[in-house]
């Protein structure tokens, strides 16, 4: 049974503590026994990652929306353009909407959030990586990063383990391999700076090391891979697109050193 089954169903094990259950049970109609706190379904369950998931990513989706103090017609349509991806049922984008509001909120407990879907996730860097580039996608949506959209990803990324560097190298990334999404039709051409950025490696990189760095990215972003490790499902979509646009950077970087 899918996570949004067992939600459906009163899946027991669905029932946590913490911030997270008590955004579930508003977002999904549940009545969350108060006094619940353990886990009861198995640590590697990956259906009870995937609902952690979807309700960490929709709510930070609005707290971050909101970061710079308004949230914008743009950042709204990318966050329906991801629910679209997903083909949300209806009662599913109900729920995405009502926790993208729920993050707008002034008392969003965003740092216990964190905590607990750093938590659920089991250290699975790859899979935090992904909530971190979904994140940092909205925060571009507009076409710029405002300063406190940027102190919040700061924020967020190092809750979840990792530093400014590292931070950096993602939104150079993302910022890049969103010009191959918006050049879906090739009807313009990406700058070839942009395609080595999308790998994340330097335009002196050699042809190994240009190769290592494409299957490293086509590894960390591979959608099977990913929703087994907790990636909900409705994300296949977006995991795709990623490789599509990794893919078109690679085939870019070696035509141009041919």
């Amino acid at each position: 049974m899918s996570w949004w089954g067992k939600i459906l169903g009163g899946g027991f094990g669905f029932m946590m503590g913490g911030p997270l259950g008590a955004m579930m049970g508003m977002a999904f109609g549940h009545q969350l026994d108060k006094g619940m706190s353990t886990l009861e379904l198995d640590i590697g369950d990956p259906e009870r990652t995937q609902a952690a998931f979807f309700t960490a990513t929709f709510s930070i989706m609005g707290y971050l929306a909101k970061a710079d103090g308004q949230v914008t017609k743009d950042e709204i349509s990318m966050a329906r353009k991801i629910m679209a991806h997903m083909n949300l049922s209806p009662d599913q984008q109900h729920s995405a909407i009502e926790l993208f509001n729920q993050g707008k909120s002034a008392d969003f407990p965003l740092d216990e959030i964190l905590a607990q879907f750093k938590q659920e996730c089991h250290r699975r860097r790859n899979l935090l990586q992904m909530f971190l580039e979904i994140l940092i996608s909205t925060a571009f949506a507009d076409g710029t990063l405002h300063s406190a959209e940027k102190r919040a990803l700061q924020h967020i990324s190092q809750a979840i383990g990792f530093n400014n560097a590292q931070l950096e190298h993602l939104l150079s990334m993302i910022s890049a391999q969103q010009h191959y999404s918006q050049n879906q039709g090739g009807s313009a051409k990406v700058p070839l700076g942009d395609a080595y950025k999308a790998l994340g490696i330097a335009s002196t990189a050699s042809d190994a090391e240009i190769k290592k760095a494409y299957r490293r990215q086509m590894s960390q972003h591979h959608p099977d891979k990913l929703v087994s490790r907790g990636l909900p499902e409705e994300m296949i979509k977006l995991a795709t697109e990623k490789t599509q646009e990794i893919k078109a950077a690679y085939e870019q970087i070696k035509k141009s050193r041919l």
